[in-house]
């Protein structure tokens, strides 16, 4: 079974794209939504950065402890994915994403609650802010093909890409900033505001969030075992889908060097909050920008493009880690994770354009949570494996062992797509 592509698909000499800051001041819809995306990641990295503090503080084993966070914001999505992809492909998702919200501020009051002997407190309301999130994740990014004029979805997928990371950037560091001044519980209570702020940008949202609207009449019975299993059908039968959901699951093997950069900061350069703040700060600039650039550089309707971009942003990904395991000091040391992230940013926004642009709308939210529950597995096995090396061996080993494998998955995956991308540029030669 393959689906005819969506309109996204078709190069029709469309009018020219505007550039992100154009898309902002004249679609207030995306606007609202990327007003919220940003207040509630910016508190999220506000209380990661005190969260990952009080942690390393209460454990005996701050490198296991600490990678146990990182586990708690990815696994659970993966538990839950049967049933959040078909809430977003059958339920209004700005109502999803409301509903979202509200859940989310409370869970992050539990934060306050964290102290000697209550340590599995962190990751109780870590797991439950991250399976709420996998609700949020898909009809979020499900909403925008239904927000923005066709030849703006590259432009709308890099915007929303990049904000990821700005706030990465500016929470991370703010955050340890933050934290610092006023203290962890205050960062914990920014967290919770900052979801009651989101709903309020939400609310704003006046065009229908779905290609078609929800009919009047029953609304047809929710299976999330059906339901995933139809969407995994759709995949099956499309060579593009089979591509490109391997993209992030593989990269997702080495994310856990991410959970080793807040031992680097607290025992290789002695830097405490701020020093973790610094290097979390510096991943998310990279993670700002490789959208960005991939937006302008690979961010069409070209699925050959797109598939070799995600193997190059794996390659550097690699290769730069590899200088941060060689990094003497701190500074240096967040130079090169932010080169890294370049092409993880790049890399992750590319794979959820393309499989945005070859899914129809009533499969988006489903194809969509699928490629976020693969990636969570793949980055929860990395979290603990790094966690472990680390404690083992040294944080300077775990991100070696980790930048290699993901040069090794960057070169596999130039292999695993090569019959497709070239396949892909004979037809684009034909019908020129």
């Amino acid at each position: 079974m393959t689906a005819a592509p969506p309109a996204a698909l078709v190069d029709a000499g469309a009018p020219t794209r505007k550039t992100g800051w154009q898309l902002l001041r004249t679609n207030r819809d995306f606007r609202a939504l990327f007003c919220a995306q940003v207040v509630s990641l910016g508190g999220d990295w506000f209380a990661t950065v005190a969260l990952l503090g009080i942690v390393g503080e209460l454990s005996s084993k701050p490198g296991l402890a600490k990678g146990l966070i990182f586990v708690a914001q990815s696994l659970p999505a993966f538990v839950v994915t049967p049933l959040a992809g078909p809430v977003a492909d059958r339920y209004d998702r700005r109502k999803v994403m409301l509903v979202v919200c509200a859940i989310q501020a409370v869970a992050a009051l539990g934060f306050l609650a964290i102290g000697p002997g209550r340590l599995w407190i962190a990751y109780l309301c870590q797991g439950a802010l991250t399976a709420l999130g996998a609700f949020f994740g898909p009809a979020s990014q499900a909403a925008v093909a239904n927000l923005v004029d066709p030849e703006d979805l590259p432009t709308a997928m890099s915007t929303l890409g990049a904000t990821w990371g700005a706030m990465l950037a500016v929470g991370a560091s703010v955050g340890g900033i933050f934290t610092k001044l006023f203290g962890r519980n205050a960062s914990f209570i920014a967290d919770a505001l900052s979801f009651g702020v989101a709903a309020l940008f939400l609310l704003m949202i006046r065009r229908s969030t779905r290609a078609k609207q929800i009919g009047t009449g029953p609304r047809p019975r929710m299976r999330p075992i059906h339901d995933t299993r139809e969407a995994l059908v759709l995949a099956r039968g499309d060579r593009r889908l089979r591509a490109l959901l391997p993209s992030k699951a593989g990269s997702g093997l080495s994310s856990g060097v991410v959970g080793v950069l807040t031992v680097l900061a607290v025992k290789k350069y002695h830097a405490g909050d701020g020093g973790t703040g610094l290097l979390l700060g510096a991943r998310g600039v990279g993670v700002v920008l490789g959208p960005l650039v991939a937006g302008r550089k690979g961010g069409d309707r070209n699925i050959a493009r797109i598939l070799r971009m995600c193997a190059f942003g794996s390659l550097t990904y690699g290769v730069f880690y590899l200088g941060v395991a060689g990094s003497p000091t701190i500074l240096l040391a967040a130079v090169f994770a932010l080169l890294a992230h370049l092409g993880g940013g790049a890399q992750w926004m590319l794979s959820t354009l393309g499989l945005t642009l070859a899914t129809p709308d009533e499969y988006r939210g489903r194809i969509l949570s699928a490629d976020f529950a693969l990636v969570t597995l793949t980055m929860s096995i990395s979290f603990v494996l790094a966690g472990v090396i680390g404690d083992l061996w040294g944080a300077t080993t775990a991100v070696l062992v980790f930048a290699i494998v993901a040069l090794l998955w960057g070169l596999f995956y130039l292999r695993l797509t090569a019959k497709l991308r070239d396949d892909h540029a004979i037809e684009a030669a034909a019908d020129q």
